[in-house]
């Protein structure tokens, strides 16, 4: 009788969830960005590092070059300025034409991200705001995401939450609507891909039109295949299969949902996020992470740029590819 193969662990290459090569290869990234003076404390914590290594098949070299990239972009576009003091008072204005926004967790804890494009308009858009000042308010939305949202998520489920739900709304679009915006959605796909990694966790396309598979193939070009995989594309029989992954209490009514948030779903921001309790906690668990790496640069020296080299490993006896090493989770958190 042939032996079962093994399942694959669905969190492979997370904290947690390592094989000893993927353990070393996490280890030598970490070495190496310090000793060549790219090592960012507060930002490349252990879960932020597997998100560039998955995101290059744990290929060493490109996810340390993916990594530089990423902060060199993050000082020419002033990231930090942005997380810090940006500002989107047309937000109110921006709604009504192009709702995005975030609005509670689907059934992974994950923070659900709505984007409806049936009321755009892009004259009026233009009128409003800028592609320039939606791409700020993306990155803006990114940093927000990753420092407030996901730990805030990762606290209320009481495990690490590493990536979001999307829904993206089509209903009454037409490919000329596509088209006028092909530079921004392109923009913000790189963004997305090469900025913020391994972000997403599930992505469905809703109230996708007929004639969409020509926008697809487009779209496609500007995403990996591993991307490629996470997105369903849906009709307008969508909604059962959005309440199999979102709890209808958590999915706005207008696609499918029993949530109806006063002053509308929208403009909300309704999460774990807003808990002051769980924000607190979230603040807490930022000042004792500051501590520990306080402690680690005093009783750690400084690395040089001639690491040894990794130990021979030995392969495991029962045939597998790797072995793994369950690690304990990082504290309530962090693609």
């Amino acid at each position: 009788m042939t032996p079962t193969a093994p399942k694959p662990d669905p969190l492979s290459g997370r904290v947690g969830h390592l094989s000893i090569i993927q353990q070393h290869t996490l280890d030598k990234l970490r070495t190496e960005l310090k000793a060549e003076g790219h090592f960012v404390p507060e930002r490349h914590d252990d879960p932020t590092l597997l998100r560039f290594l998955r995101a290059r098949k744990f290929d060493l070299p490109k996810a340390k070059f993916m990594l530089i990239e990423q902060e060199k972009w993050r000082k020419e576009f002033g990231v930090d300025e942005l997380a810090r003091n940006f500002d989107f008072p047309e937000k109110v204005e921006v709604d009504a034409i192009y709702p995005q926004y975030y609005h509670k967790t689907d059934k992974d804890g994950r923070p659900v991200f709505v984007e409806r494009l049936e009321k755009l308009d892009i004259k009026a858009l233009d009128a409003i705001t800028t592609q320039h000042r939606l791409l700020q308010r993306l990155v803006f939305e990114y940093e927000k995401f990753l420092n407030e949202r996901l730990p805030a998520c990762s606290i209320h489920i009481g495990q690490p939450v590493e990536t979001s739900c999307t829904i993206l709304d089509l209903k009454g679009v037409g490919l000329l609507q596509f088209w006028k915006v092909q530079k921004y959605v392109g923009d913000a796909a790189e963004i997305g891909q090469l900025r913020y990694p391994e972000c997403m966790g599930k992505f469905f396309i809703i109230n996708a039109p007929f004639g969409f598979s020509t926008v697809w193939n487009v779209i496609k070009k500007w995403l990996d295949p591993v991307t490629v995989a996470k997105i369903s594309i849906l009709g307008s029989d969508y909604e059962s299969i959005l309440r199999a992954q979102i709890p209808p209490e958590n999915l706005p009514s207008d696609i499918g949902g029993q949530c109806s948030c006063l002053g509308g779903c929208s403009l909300s921001d309704t999460g774990p996020w807003r808990d002051p309790t769980i924000m607190a906690q979230v603040a807490k668990n930022k000042e004792e992470a500051a501590k520990a790496r306080e402690l680690a640069d005093v009783h750690t020296p400084t690395p040089t740029s001639t690491a040894l080299d990794p130990t021979p490993l030995i392969a495991p006896s029962n045939g597998t590819s790797e072995i793994h090493v369950h690690l304990k989770p990082p504290c309530k958190l962090d693609n």
